[in-house]
């Protein structure tokens, strides 16, 4: 029996719009009500997922900013920043690499260690109260996430490598979209975030169903018990899937809650 849903967002249960669709709200509610949990896993931050899922967000449980942020039930159970020297360590190294520029991201607000004009704006880097910096913000900023621009897309995948090549001993780096690198926190991922969930809940691996489409979802799909890939992911991830499906702009992923929630009640 599945009692929790691990969902990433972009890609995934997101539509053509970067929406969330009307109908995935009902859901979510209907299947707590069945007793399984919904968790939203994202890059995204917390105030952002909040204002996405507006009609349900004391209904649903939250792996934010890429794992920093986990609250479960209205709970934040966990919240993890950066290092200021990790982080000064990171930007010395992309400093050599003029294809590169990092933004960093506390609780509310953007911080771009170069031009607004450097960076483009993907779906899940907002870039919200963007503030120019010329270096690290001070240590009592709490950064939360952090991402590197490529300004060269057919060199994304080479500065990720030379990146963890540099700094694996700090973090994990994982392209997001064509142009961005997700910086992560050796120990601190989604995976992680719905560890705690699982924990929280007293669930199992076999009792979690999880959707994810790029390669920062890989780890939560290697550790549930319910793999699936989205038709538009990444190759490893269809690799490891135990299903692939339809594709995010299909609401593929609603069509699996529907089934899950019918399963669910034909139990009862």
């Amino acid at each position: 029996m599945i009692k929790l849903i691990a969902s990433d967002m972009d890609g995934t249960l997101l539509d053509e719009h970067s929406e969330v669709p009307a109908e995935t709200f009902g859901l979510i509610r209907e299947l707590r009500e069945a007793g399984v949990h919904f968790a939203a896993s994202s890059g995204r931050r917390l105030d952002t997922l909040h204002e996405f899922f507006a009609p349900v967000v004391d209904q649903m449980d939250f792996v934010a900013s890429n794992g920093a942020q986990v609250v479960v039930s209205g709970e934040l159970i966990d919240r993890e920043v950066f290092s200021h020297i990790g982080l000064r360590r990171l930007k010395e190294t992309v400093d050599n690499f003029d294809c590169l520029h990092i933004a960093l991201f506390d609780r509310t607000q953007s911080f771009l260690l170069d031009d607004e004009d450097r960076f483009e704006r993907e779906i899940d880097k907002d870039l919200l109260a963007a503030v120019r910096v010329y270096d690290v913000p001070a240590p009592e900023v709490n950064i939360l996430k952090t991402s590197v621009f490529c300004d060269t897309p057919e060199y994304t995948m080479d500065m990720a490598y030379v990146l963890q090549r540099e700094l694996g001993d700090r973090f994990v780096f994982a392209p997001s979209g064509s142009r961005w690198i997700d910086v992560m926190q050796v120990g601190v991922s989604k995976a992680t975030g719905i560890r705690q969930i699982m924990e929280y809940l007293g669930v199992e691996a076999d009792e979690v169903m999880a959707f994810g489409d790029a390669m920062n979802d890989y780890e939560i799909l290697r550790m549930v018990g319910h793999p699936v890939a989205m038709g538009n992911g990444r190759y490893a991830v269809k690799q490891i899937a135990e299903r692939v499906i339809g594709k995010n702009t299909e609401q593929a992923v609603q069509a699996e809650m529907r089934r899950v929630l019918e399963e669910a009640c034909a139990r009862a």
